[in-house]
């Protein structure tokens, strides 16, 4: 190269491709992973921002691409769409039950939570979960992954599982997990382990499907007592499915409109 790069393009680039990786980042993870200055990122972000290529989300402030980003023909692989259209639909429904919900991705032998309603429910049982991992064995955001994916990603997935270094995944037998897709299959849903803690809460979780791709998997998480109490789990499950169904067909909209 017969010139220095421009340092202000290079840093743009670093911060796009970050918050694309992240599916929604804050400033201070992007500090904290490239060692940016935050007045600078957060110039860069509004300047993204003008240009349509980020948003900030209203309610947790961190930032995630847009589909615009599409237009780089590079960079963009779906997982920020699942984002950008459930968002909003998970916030509603939040709003509607109090109870917080989360989208996940897959990474490797788990899921990760890339977008959380934790810091808008006045019930949360955790009080922080953005960026958590969890298996595919045990938690229900996972097992609804591992359970719905199609089969010859199921085998992979399953050949990593024997492999982790995660309990919660190495210890299921292959009968047991034949038995727990065949009754998610039937149910059209997941649970957690309720041998797992803490157990005074539990999880349910649908796929966010596109075709028979498993996009992402959505979950609402809660207090058993209060659920037992307060609302009946079959009108938990209904308004979560309900919510899946407009995520789903937002989604198939987005891609094939």
């Amino acid at each position: 190269m017969s010139f220095d790069p421009v340092q202000s393009v290079t840093k743009a680039f670093t911060v796009l491709e970050y918050v694309n990786r992240r599916g929604l980042a804050s400033i201070k993870d992007i500090h904290e992973t490239t060692g940016i200055p935050k007045p600078t990122i957060v110039r860069l972000l509004q300047t993204l921002v003008g240009v349509g290529y980020v948003a900030q989300d209203e309610r947790t402030r961190g930032y995630h691409v847009t589909a615009t980003v599409n237009r780089l023909s590079s960079g963009f692989h779906g997982a920020p769409m699942v984002i950008e259209v459930a968002h909003p639909l998970a916030n509603a429904l939040t709003d509607d039950i109090m109870w917080p919900c989360a989208i996940c991705m897959l990474d490797l032998d788990a899921v990760v939570i890339n977008y959380s309603t934790t810091s808008s429910s006045p019930i949360a049982p955790f009080h922080a979960s953005l960026g958590r991992r969890l298996s595919l064995g045990g938690r229900a955001l996972g097992r609804a992954y591992a359970c719905f994916c199609p089969q010859a990603e199921q085998d992979i997935l399953r050949s990593v599982m024997r492999t982790s270094r995660d309990p919660e995944n190495y210890s299921i037998t292959d009968e047991a997990f034949k038995l727990m897709v065949s009754q998610a299959r039937k149910d059209g849903f997941v649970e957690r382990n309720a041998d797992l803690e803490p157990r005074s809460s539990g999880t349910i979780a649908f796929p966010i499907m596109l075709g028979e791709r498993v996009m992402a998997t959505f979950g609402v998480t809660y207090f058993r007592s209060a659920i037992d109490k307060a609302q009946t789990r079959e009108a938990l499950i209904d308004k979560t499915r309900d919510t899946v169904t407009k995520i789903e067909a937002a989604l198939e909209a987005a891609y094939w409109p």
